[in-house]
């Protein structure tokens, strides 16, 4: 027969498995309590000098900031770039006479990686950069842009000089790799074929615009503000000018989008701002004090579970 029981035993059942958790939870801590009255001495010990390690690891020409950039890539794939910019994370890889590799050498910079920049409105302009990496291929609401990327590195102290330099000797390196410098030659001369193309077709809705609206044989009658009849008055009134507006208004900014574009095309790889520096350091004195203090108490307390139960330990080894 199956055993059978009411929801009120099951409610004492689980408040008693409870009330037993909360008081093996008290009888741990006080145990806790007694182990770090009984050898105070070598929790100070310990704890100091975790503390005076952490505070000389987070002096202040040691610490190290995130720095971030956003790349437009003209004319090379996603693919193509990350290709381009992998060896940058294998020193070895990185030919001798590259302007970054000194800098990779004395690690100066470390930790150098790539993000995806998302356009959350798919208007082709980018909206912030997926630092966390929760977008993926087949996302629409976070829609991952072809011709940008999110750049990081690390890099020791706050010199915005040495970060000038090291941006353009990754800007160096990189728009001297050859797959991207031919991808950015066939981009440019298709840019600048598109901004000629749009310019000429500019110039002729101009024209057949002027000719249909300030030709002297356009004349209409119109009614003057008294109500009269008034002929043979030139139109220029609005009902008229909507025939081309639209198409003047969708040229005019697909040709300043096209010319902006050629304007940032100087290079297989330009940046949208330069290189900025995260406010709070990656070893903050905070966080690394903290994270030092608990992995310090941790230790110590398993040495002294260890001291204390020496004997038993060393009974059962002899077993």
């Amino acid at each position: 027969m199956e055993k059978e029981i009411n929801l009120l035993d099951l409610i004492v059942m689980s408040f008693r498995a409870l009330g037993r958790a909360f008081a093996a939870c008290g009888a741990a801590f006080v145990h806790v309590l007694l182990m770090m009255v009984r050898y105070w001495w070598l929790f100070v010990i310990v704890l100091s000098i975790a503390v005076a390690g952490s505070l000389y690891y987070t002096r202040f020409e040691n610490r190290t900031f995130k720095a971030n950039s956003v790349a437009l890539i003209n004319g090379a794939s996603i693919q193509q770039f990350d290709q381009a910019f992998l060896p940058l994370r294998t020193i070895q890889l990185v030919p001798e006479d590259a302007a970054i590799k000194p800098y990779l050498k004395n690690k100066t910079i470390c930790g150098l990686r790539t993000y995806y920049v998302i356009d959350a409105l798919n208007d082709g302009t980018s909206d912030y950069v997926d630092y966390d990496r929760e977008s993926y291929p087949t996302d629409t609401l976070r829609v991952r842009m072809k011709d940008r990327l999110g750049l990081q590195f690390r890099i020791k102290g706050r010199d915005l000089g040495q970060i000038r330099d090291v941006e353009n000797a990754l800007l160096a390196y990189l728009n001297s790799n050859d797959a991207l410098g031919q991808s950015y030659q066939g981009y440019l001369a298709n840019l600048r074929e598109e901004a000629a193309f749009n310019h000429q077709q500019a110039q002729k809705l101009d024209s057949l615009t002027s000719y249909y609206y300030f030709n002297e044989k356009t004349v209409v009658p119109t009614i003057n503000k008294q109500g009269t009849n008034a002929a043979n008055i030139n139109l220029y009134v609005d009902s008229k000018v909507k025939l081309f507006l639209d198409d003047i208004y969708k040229q005019q900014q697909h040709m300043q989008q096209v010319d902006y574009r050629l304007q940032l095309a100087t290079a297989p790889v330009v940046l949208e701002n330069h290189f900025y520096l995260s406010p709070t350091p990656v070893n903050s004195r905070v966080k690394v004090l903290c994270c030092t203090l608990f992995l310090a108490w941790l230790l110590t307390y398993i040495c002294v579970e260890l001291i204390n139960n020496r004997k038993a330990i060393s009974a059962w080894l002899k077993q």
